[in-house]
């Protein structure tokens, strides 16, 4: 670990730092945007406006907390699930159900990598989809083996910010198409209406935004590349406590930023897909996803706008993937530690990290030629996410008055807003499952 360094005491220092939430919201555009809420927009209309801005803003104060942990403990998420009480089988019965989602974004991945394929097939290539598949995972692979994230990184984050600027141009542009967005639209988009069928908004309350699997990566990168890293562990010291202060106040600013960045993006979305979409009557489906999709931007810039979209769509669910291994990898890592019941703190576990970025896209590429069609396997990881939502706020909140610390803890406002976050979170879940209970009463 390199010496600790001091905050920065100005704004000026703080917005110079590009810190782990503003590289997600610079990625964030990626398989719950392109596919989950531009479908979701296409078979609800503007109605659910309000929901999708409520999935976006409420998860911040659980983001905060989490990197508060990372910076004043050095603690992971999976320590924190493996923290709490209850049945026992190597793990905490938490880090198992966590475990299956886990396992569900795999299919997301899988799903993400079909949707380069069509994005490809969409494009003329005539190579095989299996070969394209394994195009994909493969160069994903080799350039997390060989240590090329930071190029990539922000390679991707300046194309996939050039795409989002682009996207929020074409929904402003809509006002010179028959599909202009108008206060109507608007005003009923905040009505708070609700869809007969849940299952879709459910899927995109989980994914949009900071979804759960960006929740539980984020006290890594804190750790690895950021606050924490700079902060240092705790010695007891003045000095220790002003880095932390500082340091934590740089990460609340950074994840407020990023907020406000997914949102608008995620917003920019989903209104596309109500505009151009819903109007029109086209759902965003499996066998023409892609040629779908490709309308949200052809509507109002023709060909160009389709030329845009392909590349654009072909940066961010790549960025995705490969941020995704990379995030994966060092949760795979810490799980096998878990089971050991070892710190991996101090130690060197890039090796081992290495090895997770090469079987990672493997399974992702298996996934994807067993899976079938891009939007299902997407859908799969998505409601995996929005399901673990709640126990994951369950995780953070008992471990946060259990450990009983009030080093640099959150004031009383703060704390009120946590708590309201994870209780519309858990609502959000439990009305998913009467939903469910009403469809199936047998």
């Amino acid at each position: 670990m390199s010496s600790p360094q001091p905050p920065p005491r100005t704004r000026i220092g703080m917005l110079g730092q590009l810190g782990p939430g503003l590289i997600i919201s610079a990625n964030v555009v990626g398989s719950g945007e392109l596919l989950v809420t531009t479908s979701l927009g296409s078979k609800a209309g503007f109605t659910l406006l309000w929901f999708i801005i409520l999935g976006c803003m409420i998860k911040v104060f659980l983001q905060i907390e989490l990197g508060r942990q990372a910076i004043t403990r050095g603690i992971t998420t999976l320590e924190i699930l493996d923290r709490v009480p209850g049945l026992r089988l190597g793990v905490s019965w938490l880090v198992w159900l966590w475990i299956l989602m886990f396992i569900a974004t795999f299919f997301q991945l899988a799903g993400m990598v079909g949707g380069i394929v069509e994005v490809f097939r969409e494009g003329g290539a005539r190579l095989s989809d299996s070969f394209l598949a394994l195009l994909v995972t493969f160069s994903c692979a080799l350039l997390l083996w060989f240590g090329r994230y930071r190029f990539i990184e922000r390679f991707s984050t300046v194309l996939v910010a050039t795409f989002t600027l682009f996207t929020l141009t074409t929904v402003l542009s809509l006002h010179w198409t028959p599909y202009g967005i108008t206060l109507a639209d608007l005003a009923e988009g905040m009505s708070f209406g609700l869809p007969v069928n849940f299952t879709l908004a459910f899927a995109a309350f989980g994914i949009i935004g900071m979804g759960a699997s960006e929740l539980i990566y984020y006290p890594y990168w804190c750790l690895e590349k950021g606050y924490a890293r700079h902060v240092g562990p705790n010695d007891g010291s003045e000095q220790w406590q002003e880095r932390a202060r500082g340091w934590i106040r740089v990460m609340s600013w950074d994840a407020w930023m990023s907020m406000v960045i997914y949102t608008v993006a995620t917003v920019a979305f989903y209104l596309l897909g109500a505009a151009v979409l819903h109007s029109q009557d086209m759902v965003v489906d499996k066998g023409d996803m892609v040629s779908t999709l490709s309308n949200l931007y052809s509507t109002s810039f023709g060909h160009s706008g389709l030329v845009a979209f392909l590349v654009g769509a072909t940066v961010v669910l790549y960025s995705t993937i490969f941020i995704s291994t990379a995030s994966n990898a060092r949760l795979t890592v810490d799980l096998f530690d878990r089971f050991r019941q070892r710190d991996g703190k101090g130690k060197d576990r890039s090796g081992s990290i290495r090895i997770a970025c090469l079987v990672l896209p493997v399974i992702y590429l298996i996934f994807h030629l067993v899976g079938g069609e891009p939007l299902p396997l997407v859908m799969a990881g998505a409601i995996a996410q929005a399901l673990m939502l709640p126990f994951l706020c369950f995780a953070v909140l008992w471990f946060h008055y259990r450990s009983r610390s009030t080093l640099h803890s959150p004031g009383s406002v703060r704390m009120s807003l946590l708590w309201i976050s994870c209780v519309l979170m858990t609502l959000v879940g439990l009305y998913q499952f009467w939903q469910e209970l009403a469809k199936n009463p047998g």
